[in-house]
């Protein structure tokens, strides 16, 4: 992944921002140190500012659609109340193989539950409400889940929705591939959307945050 921001301006903020825990580290090391495609983890500056949104809508159940090594899924749990839960989708076995590793290793690994498969597909079953939703799968299908993630959202939650700037290529006309389309097209139908009010946060490879106006 390219940097959008310099490596020194984000070390600055990430070192005035929430500490990343113990368990979060050693889950970033082994990540970086095992998977094929370490880049995918949030790191610890995004993991601060997911923790700060979990806080600042009171939530006590996250939705997220694609975890990989469980990361994110351990800074929701650690942000949430004692009786908070954090619903997670994932189709790679390997990667939830190592999550659940480390989620054995706290207590606090027991506020999350893993659905294994199409996101999409468990994503039909659920009924919600979930008070934050966080996207971060595969971006074909972002389009899809955003707009069934309008559904299942509280009144008072929040959509957080990753890699919106696609290392920048979401600048470039015409979309050089089809993951970039995707994206392109997710950013305009937020925008254009009247139920909704979004801002996107230029923090690693972009953040949009979504609440409800309607």
């Amino acid at each position: 992944m390219n940097r959008l921001v310099s490596a020194d301006i984000e070390a600055y903020a990430q070192a005035h921002s929430i500490p990343e825990s113990d368990l979060c580290r050693a889950l970033r090391e082994e990540t970086q140190r095992r998977m094929e495609s370490p880049q995918m983890i949030v790191g610890p500056l995004e993991g601060a500012f997911l923790k700060m949104m979990t806080q600042l809508v009171q939530a006590t159940s996250v939705l997220e659609i694609g975890m990989f090594t469980g990361y994110s899924a351990l800074c929701f749990a650690e942000a949430l109340p004692v009786d908070g839960t954090v619903l997670t989708c994932e189709i790679d076995e390997e990667s939830a193989a190592l999550a659940r590793q480390y989620f054995a290793q706290s207590p606090i690994g027991k506020k999350i539950e893993i659905r294994m498969g199409s996101a999409l597909d468990t994503m039909r079953h659920l009924k919600g409400p979930f008070d934050l939703i966080f996207i971060d799968a595969d971006k074909i299908n972002y389009v899809n889940y955003y707009r069934r993630a309008l559904d299942l959202l509280s009144p008072h939650g929040v959509i957080l929705i990753d890699n919106v700037l696609w290392d920048g290529d979401v600048l470039k006309q015409p979309a050089p591939d089809e993951k970039t389309a995707a994206i392109q097209e997710l950013n305009r139908v937020v925008a254009n959307d009247p139920s909704v009010a979004a801002v996107l946060v230029t923090i690693r490879d972009g953040v949009l945050v979504v609440r409800r106006t309607t």
